[in-house]
């Protein structure tokens, strides 16, 4: 097996970068995007990129030529030409990069052949949250007037700022201003999925999409980054939760009616991890009620001493009342006895954009208030089965409900290795904008595996038959490799400190399950090990130069999330030791 088979599960290469500089400047360059871009050693800006969505919104990767870097006394310039395909049409974009002591500028000029179908095309500027998150910004607008505000502290769930064309705020003793030309720009907290960043694009949600650009029409975009004085710096805030004796999760596999067959039949495959529960997945829009719950029956006769919690997936077919006494009726009927039932409409499954019209659904009310009449002696939750956008936009009920969920994924926007651990900086943000909605009522967290189980965006999850590195895929090729041991590990340290209840980092079988046997996926032993901490005060958890430690009862973690060697650690490696007293 290769070396890049172990590390991440697949022979495609990681994607090159290469370091550049022009003082006060420096950044990478890789795969057409500049990423971490440095004013005088101090992060300014995390990306600036041309980016291409299909009708799913997923990203198309383009064919870059002719690409040249050059570097005289006064300025470094690079320049390419990117090819995005879109069915058969295509989208040609020549890129410059200019970099300056003054400036840095990023312009594209493209045209397409063909009819070219795209949900975004167009520059995307990414800010980081680390020292940004709270501090002022001065947004300039199209008429010309400047608005004095903060980047949001707590996670927005619409776009913060619209009709921008300028973006002003502090980085060191300076101040950056990002000027934006060629089309109505505006941000969206992009927190809310787990990337580590806020997010400028162009083109208006509002509008409709996806949409054509029609066969010879071109597009003419820019992004000019200066250096002016800085903006007063906000008082430091905290970034943490509040002080709280954190006790570790109890850990939950997700189980569907195939998966509960199968375990039934082999109920020895639980102790490859040996989880305290399992979350079962029932589904009302795929029918065969009483199929799926039998399935779920016989698998909990098979396993007695795992806790199943349920995860109903309503229809909304006929009234919420009807739907769910049904369900209970069968369950009774046919032996099933979950200790916990979480409820979310099949509607909400799929994300309600700003400015799109919301779908049918019964009031949440309706749905919990039904729910507590069907099963008044089982735990109930709500909340949602994807993502956190989706619950800051759509919260339940509280007062009916006896914990909240929402899932995690961290390849909705970028699929590099490098932008799936960074969205580990986020999970903190997440937490705490949660638990500032519904306080100190009980949180579960899953499913959150690298790749989707479903995609809230678009018509389907990415097909991924050749294992790359592709967003919002159901199959990625790292969860199978010492990358997704590492990143679990770096899952649990960033969740550690939220107190969360319950965490569900995979499934049990298929491509984000644990693998056939103990040796066979590496993410296998992680959750092995994580899964004894369940009960156990949480002592110390922290994320530091791409090192992970967590410190949970007698037992430490410390996972490289880094591909070099990093302290004592090889790549992605991930050690348990007993804590030793002084």
């Amino acid at each position: 097996m290769s070396e890049n088979a172990i590390l991440y599960g697949t022979d495609q290469p990681a994607v090159a970068s290469t370091p550049l500089a022009r003082a006060p400047w420096s950044f990478t360059f890789e795969a057409g995007s500049l990423r971490h871009i440095k004013l005088n050693g101090a992060e300014a800006i995390r990306s600036i990129a041309f980016l291409v969505r299909d009708r799913d919104w997923g990203t198309l990767v383009p064919q870059i030529q002719d690409e040249v870097t050059s570097q005289t006394e006064t300025a470094l310039c690079i320049s390419y030409t990117a090819t995005y395909e879109s069915g058969s049409a295509q989208l040609i974009v020549d890129i410059e990069v200019e970099v300056t002591e003054g400036r840095l500028s990023m312009r594209a000029e493209g045209i397409t052949k063909g009819d070219f179908e795209t949900n975004r095309a167009g520059f995307t500027v990414l800010h980081p949250i680390d020292g940004v998150a709270g501090q002022p910004v001065h947004v300039g607008h199209s008429d010309g007037t400047i608005e004095e505000a903060t980047f949001p502290m707590l996670i927005e769930p619409w776009q913060p700022f619209m009709d921008i064309v300028s973006l002003t705020h502090t980085v060191g003793n300076n101040s950056v201003t990002c000027r934006l030309v060629g089309d109505t720009f505006e941000m969206e907290d992009q927190r809310q999925w787990g990337d580590a960043s806020y997010k400028t694009y162009n083109r208006p949600l509002a509008k409709p999409w996806p949409y054509q650009i029609a066969d010879g029409n071109g597009l003419s975009q820019s992004v000019v980054l200066s250096i002016g004085a800085p903006l007063p710096y906000a008082p430091a805030r905290s970034k943490g939760h509040k002080a709280v004796k954190a006790i570790f999760p109890d850990m939950a596999l997700v189980l569907t009616p195939d998966d509960a067959r199968r375990l039934a039949a082999s109920p020895g495959d639980l102790a490859q991890v040996n989880p305290q529960r399992l979350l079962c997945h029932l589904d009302m829009d795929l029918g065969g009620l009483d199929a799926q719950i039998q399935a779920f029956s016989a698998a909990q006769l098979a396993c007695p001493d795992v806790v199943f919690d349920l995860e109903l997936i309503l229809a909304c077919a006929d009234p919420p009342a009807v739907e769910l006494g049904a369900v209970a009726a069968r369950m009774q009927a046919l032996g099933f006895v979950p200790a916990s039932v979480m409820v979310c409409p099949s509607v909400d499954r799929q994300s309600t954009p700003p400015g799109s019209d919301w779908p049918d659904c019964p009031p949440l009310e309706d749905i919990h208030n039904a729910a507590a009449d069907a099963f008044p002696d089982i735990v109930r939750g709500g909340g949602m089965v994807s993502f956190f956008p989706e619950l800051n936009r759509k919260c339940p009920p509280l007062e009916t409900l006896d914990f909240v969920s929402h899932g995690l994924c961290p390849i909705v926007h970028a699929a590099d290795d490098l932008s799936v651990m960074e969205t580990l900086e986020t999970i903190p943000h997440i937490t705490r904008s949660a638990q500032a909605i519904f306080g100190d009522m009980p949180y579960r967290i899953g499913p959150a595996t690298i790749a989707m189980r479903q995609n809230p965006y678009g018509d389907r999850v990415i097909p991924n038959p050749d294992g790359l590195r592709v967003c919002m895929t159901d199959d990625d090729p790292r969860h199978r490799g010492q990358f997704g041991a590492a990143y679990v590990v770096g899952l649990a340290t960033a969740l550690a400190a939220a107190n969360i209840a319950v965490w569900t980092p995979a499934a049990l079988y298929g491509p984000r399950g644990i693998g056939g046997t103990r040796a066979d996926w590496p993410i296998a032993q992680a959750l092995a090990m994580l899964a004894t901490l369940a009960g156990q005060r949480v002592k110390c958890a922290q994320i530091s130069d791409g090192i992970a430690q967590l410190s949970v009862g007698d037992t430490v973690i410390r996972a490289n999330l880094t591909p070099n060697d990093n302290g004592g650690l090889g790549p992605f490696e991930w050690q348990a030791t007993a804590e030793t007293s002084d």
